[in-house]
């Protein structure tokens, strides 16, 4: 059985992290939509390089590497079901304590409204 992606909504009805993939050059889009698919196909399977625990947090990492490095933080949900909080272009080693925030944000908006 299939595991689900679901895209963080906002109150609005925007996609935040739909928007960044799709504002993302060929090559880096391409390699989230790989890691995606394995993530739909093996679910909590997957392991590094493709995906990491962020210690500390309930927070993983979806991460792509290249000439373009991205990262979307996600959570794992009841059902079988990725919630997909954020996502960023990784500049520097450590993941940003701004973007773990915008991801934990997002995460207890998504839990008072669900």
């Amino acid at each position: 059985m299939a595991w689900e992606i679901e895209f963080y909504e906002t109150a609005r009805g925007g996609k935040p992290v739909e928007e960044f993939i799709r504002d993302l050059p060929t090559n880096p889009r391409t390699k989230i939509y790989a890691v995606l698919d394995l993530l739909r196909e093996f679910g909590i399977g997957v392991r590094a390089p493709h995906v990491k625990k962020l210690v500390g947090t309930q927070l993983w990492e979806l991460r792509t590497s290249g000439g373009v490095a991205t990262r979307i933080l996600y959570v794992t949900k009841n059902g079988r079901t990725f919630l997909l909080l954020h996502g960023f272009v990784k500049k520097i080693q450590k993941t940003p304590e701004r973007e773990l925030r915008v991801a934990l944000k997002r995460l207890a908006e998504y839990e008072l409204r669900n």
